[in-house]
């Protein structure tokens, strides 16, 4: 295994030690193996959990992803997660070689920095480094995650900063919390108005980078656009307790992700039962099970044929932290 050729990386620079390929093909695992036991668990436990991921994101872009590779390094210096993740491109050419933050002791951040990047491969070079785009791969993050990356919630400094309208326009970074925060609380608002994240992902590609939330709202509506923004703004102000996350309006709790499948109901209830058995057998946390269970509940992929945009970090980065672009073991 160890003869396995990694690829090159955005930024990391040391070994890479080969762990494994998911039972798919589609996801190669690696470690940094100065992080010791701790990061090669984080590793082993990512490829175990690959395949749940990359079946789950198919199912909220509706198309079949390519395969990808994975390093698991101290990214920024942090081995709790918060040094975020990386990779070149939203597409499965230049954004296939994707690096994520260990987190000791908690696989599930792990996983979660994993989606992020993935799903930035699914957008089929569409969304990249557009507000839009980062706000919708930390949803998908969130929901196959069972939204293990709540302190790089970005919302709440939106509001705080005045809500500025990135509604009715795109912001052209994937690197502003204000921007990033007015677009996680709208697809909240958006999946809280019975639009599931597998029918806002593809509508959002679909759009492309010039494509607002505006028009996303008018074309999964039916409304007029125009109605976008001051609806949701009276939505916000009604919200009993403010917006104190990413997701104020409780899009992970709602029927709707659950609801958006075809009516095949026998095969879909022995489905979630065999990943709710299968899950409690191996001893996994509640909130993975949950994870995996909207996995099961989301509809079939489609291949999709590649479209390939411009190489360049698309870092993905709690609030307030700054990128170190060379790392070395």
């Amino acid at each position: 295994r160890d003869a396995q050729v990694a690829p090159a990386w955005p930024s990391y620079q040391g070994t890479s030690q080969f762990v494994g390929t998911s039972p798919s093909g589609r996801v190669s695992i690696y470690v940094d193996p100065s992080l010791g036991d701790p990061g090669l668990q984080n590793a082993s436990d990512l490829l175990n959990d690959a395949d749940r991921v990359a079946n789950a994101n198919d199912g909220i872009f509706g198309t079949t992803g390519g395969p990808v590779s994975v390093i698991v390094f101290a990214l920024n210096g942090a081995t709790d997660g918060t040094g975020g993740a990386d990779h070149m491109g939203c597409d499965y050419v230049t954004g296939a070689a994707i690096e994520v933050d260990a987190c000791f002791g908690n696989p599930g951040r792990v996983s979660a920095l994993f989606e992020a990047e993935l799903s930035e491969c699914s957008m089929n070079g569409n969304l990249c480094g557009e507000s839009t785009g980062e706000a919708l791969s930390r949803w998908c993050a969130a929901f196959v995650s069972n939204n293990a990356l709540a302190d790089f919630a970005t919302a709440p400094q939106w509001v705080a900063d005045g809500m500025p309208d990135f509604v009715n326009s795109t912001d052209n970074t994937d690197q502003s919390a204000d921007s990033t925060g007015c677009g996680m609380a709208f697809i909240s608002w958006m999946i809280s108005q019975g639009h599931s994240l597998s029918q806002i992902a593809p509508a959002m590609v679909n759009l492309g980078d010039g494509g607002t939330f505006a028009e996303l709202y008018g074309n999964l509506t039916s409304d007029d656009p125009a109605n976008a923004w001051p609806n949701f703004q009276d939505a916000i102000n009604s919200l009993p307790n403010g917006v104190t996350n990413d997701d104020p309006f409780n899009g992970l709790g709602q029927p709707t992700q659950m609801t958006h499948v075809s009516p095949r109901s026998a095969e879909l209830v022995g489905r979630i039962l065999a990943t709710i058995i299968t899950d409690l057998a191996a001893g996994r946390q509640p909130e993975q099970i949950a994870a995996n269970v909207r996995t099961a509940l989301l509809p079939a992929a489609r291949p999709i044929a590649p479209t390939i945009c411009k190489p360049g970090s698309k870092r993905l980065l709690p609030p307030g932290k700054t990128t170190k672009r060379s790392m070395t073991a």
